[in-house]
């Protein structure tokens, strides 16, 4: 494999979104350093260490021939298959979900590299089914799409591991929707859309009489059917299922404006917040930076998505807008359920926050993806007329 750059392809180097994550990773270092303090290990130095592989990856990536990548993308597919099969029989198991390969220090899981595969495959898909003369996706030839994004999401829902899962089907849908379904296809996504919403206030909203007739609520396991019971009513037990949840709102809810300072986070430092270096990264950094760095770092995330939105904007063949695409939609999708679940306006699934949560996973994950994207940008001009 031959790593070199054409010197024109250089200019096309999106600075805009490269500076925008590693704006945001420094923050999240920052951020952990107060989040992982005493008795617990210093992992923000293990964070900086996953930081510095994600930036040479990077570089790697970006320094290979994109129709390598290209040509890659079957067999990576499948080799993250085999993975997530593999887990059930040499996976770490912890906290009930088989999720986990323990390679002596380090924990690797595949599912978050499993994203960017199926990513990496609904892209091939798509490129080599273009038909100028039907641009238009119909049912038949959305079936192989289909496929492709629900294997990997049945086999990492079944370790089980919900919160990747959904953030799977959300990704894979928008790659659909951005490849110009048909409109009986649109309709039956927004009949899907309707059916949920009605399955969920049937199941936990609607009052009716016992034993109450629900269609998926009693298929749920119990801490499944908890989770969402005390997302819509957030009072109901607040000394079980609802405590993480209202923690969590008291830590971002007390940060007011200004936060409380650096390491002065009450409810951080009291260790009332779970898993707080992780999925409620993002309740520490509210309670004691405030709104207003908040919003700040919002910005930057819209920064690092409009720099990769703008990647698949100008990039010249469908395989480098649909792989552009899709990595913008798995980062904006992590980024909506995490903050959204720690401010309580969605369930608790248990979702890193891009570059912000602590684990190398997921660090180097999001920064193979972030190299994809510098790719896409870079060599543009390989396929101008």
């Amino acid at each position: 494999m031959e790593l070199r750059v054409e010197p024109r392809a250089t200019a096309h180097v999106p600075w805009v979104l490269v500076i925008g994550v590693l704006m945001t990773a420094a923050v999240g270092i920052y951020n952990l350093a107060s989040a992982s303090r005493p008795p617990s290990s210093p992992v923000w130095t293990s964070q900086l260490l996953y930081l510095g592989v994600g930036i040479a990856l990077v570089v790697v990536i970006a320094l290979v021939d994109y129709r390598l990548i290209q040509r890659a993308t079957v067999p990576l597919y499948l080799l993250n298959i085999g993975a997530l099969i593999a887990l059930k029989w040499f996976g770490h198991t912890a906290k009930g979900a088989e999720s986990w390969f323990v390679l002596g220090p380090f924990r690797v899981q595949p599912a978050e590299f499993m994203k960017l595969t199926m990513v990496l495959m609904l892209a091939k898909y798509f490129h080599d089914d273009d038909r100028p003369n039907q641009p238009a996706q119909g049912f038949l030839r959305l079936i192989p799409a289909g496929a492709i994004s629900l294997i990997p999401i049945g086999l990492v829902l079944v370790q089980p591991d919900l919160g990747t899962a959904l953030m799977m089907v959300f990704t894979a849908v928008t790659i659909i929707l951005f490849s110009k379904p048909t409109l009986p296809v649109s309709i039956a996504f927004g009949l899907i859309c309707a059916i949920s919403f009605g399955v969920l206030w049937n199941d936990y909203v609607r009052e009716q009489p016992e034993p109450r007739f629900t269609v998926l609520r009693h298929k749920l396991k119990k801490h499944q059917d908890a989770r969402i019971s005390g997302w819509l009513d957030p009072t109901s037990d607040l000394k079980g299922t609802g405590y993480h949840a209202m923690q969590s709102k008291i830590a971002v809810g007390s940060g007011g404006w200004g936060g409380k300072g650096w390491k002065e986070g009450t409810q951080t430092g009291l260790r009332y917040l779970p898993e707080q270096h992780t999925d409620f990264i993002f309740s520490v950094f509210a309670e004691e930076q405030g709104f207003g760095r908040c919003l700040m770092l919002l910005i930057l995330y819209g920064v690092l998505l409009l720099g990769g939105l703008g990647v698949a904007l100008n990039a010249k063949e469908r395989y480098g807008a649909f792989v552009a695409i899709g990595i913008c939609a798995m980062i904006f999708w992590q980024v909506f359920e995490n903050i959204g679940m720690v401010t309580g306006l969605l369930p608790i699934t248990g979702i890193t926050l891009p570059l912000m949560s602590y684990g190398g996973s997921s660090m180097v994950s999001v920064m193979i993806g972030v190299g994809l994207l510098v790719n896409v940008s870079m060599r543009r001009q390989m396929f101008r007329a």
